[in-house]
């Protein structure tokens, strides 16, 4: 029996990939999320290969399995794909302290982000 299936949310031209505990500050992931929307998945994926931030290595991976998706779970045209959508959030927070002078300490914040990744097929244009 089971529950029925769910309604994809998603359209049909579309595919999404999930990055989640991505290990790094939501503001420095949204800076590499800027550089990819709206770009055609290639060149997307040309600009995170020789970006020199370290984030852009797992902002990669997320992108890559938005591809993979769309070719082979949802039958969509590699060649014509573009990030419709790359939001970044926040995750959980690891608290960390150092001993500072005087009996202080002094906190260390060490934060996680979530990546979510849309990408869609372009109409041919004729």
């Amino acid at each position: 029996m089971g529950k029925p299936k769910a309604k994809r949310r998603l359209g049909e031209n579309q595919a999404k990939s999930f990055g989640k505990l991505l290990r790094g500050s939501p503001q420095k992931l949204n800076l590499v999320a800027q550089t990819i929307r709206g770009k055609e998945a290639s060149k997307a994926l040309a600009e995170l290969t020789f970006s020199r931030r370290r984030i852009a290595v797992e902002v990669k991976k997320v992108l890559e399995s938005a591809i993979a998706n769309a070719e082979n779970n949802h039958q969509l045209d590699v060649d014509r794909l573009y990030v419709k959508e790359a939001t970044v959030g926040k995750s959980l927070e690891m608290k960390r302290f150092r001993p500072r002078a005087r009996g202080r300490v002094g906190r260390i914040r060490k934060p996680f982000s979530n990546l979510t990744v849309i990408v869609e097929e372009r109409e041919e244009a004729e």
